[in-house]
């Protein structure tokens, strides 16, 4: 079975096992695979942080917690899929985590916002 380079297409020889045909198609390789993990991230992480000024905004700087109304944050553009982790309770709720500050749906209009001391 002739195998070929997965950068440029010409064929390989050598060991059975290998998948480019010379350092500079390895290096082209992971050189684009490192690139595309790190626009993810860049755009990823500019979501949380815009996740997150929309909670510390609507929280403000006194309150521990508050309960606003889910169109609130739809106004705003928070992105609800993004989150650094989650809590499931005792009572099976789920609270969603932007570093410090959470969220939990608690009705179908209502959002509790919490904030971990």
């Amino acid at each position: 079975m002739v195998q070929e380079c997965k950068v440029c297409a010409k064929t390989i020889k050598g060991r059975s096992d290998k998948i480019f045909c010379s350092t500079h198609c390895k290096n082209v390789y992971h050189k684009k695979l490192r690139y595309a993990s790190k626009v993810a991230a860049i755009e990823i992480n500019g979501y949380l942080k815009r996740n997150y000024a929309i909670l510390l905004e609507v929280l403000g700087n006194n309150k521990t917690q508050i309960k606003v109304y889910r169109n609130l944050f739809e106004k705003k553009g928070f992105r609800f899929k993004y989150h650094t982790h989650f809590h499931v309770n005792s009572k099976g709720k789920t609270f969603f985590y932007i570093y410090d500050i959470a969220w939990m749906e608690f009705s179908d209009d209502e959002i509790l916002i919490v904030r971990r001391i």
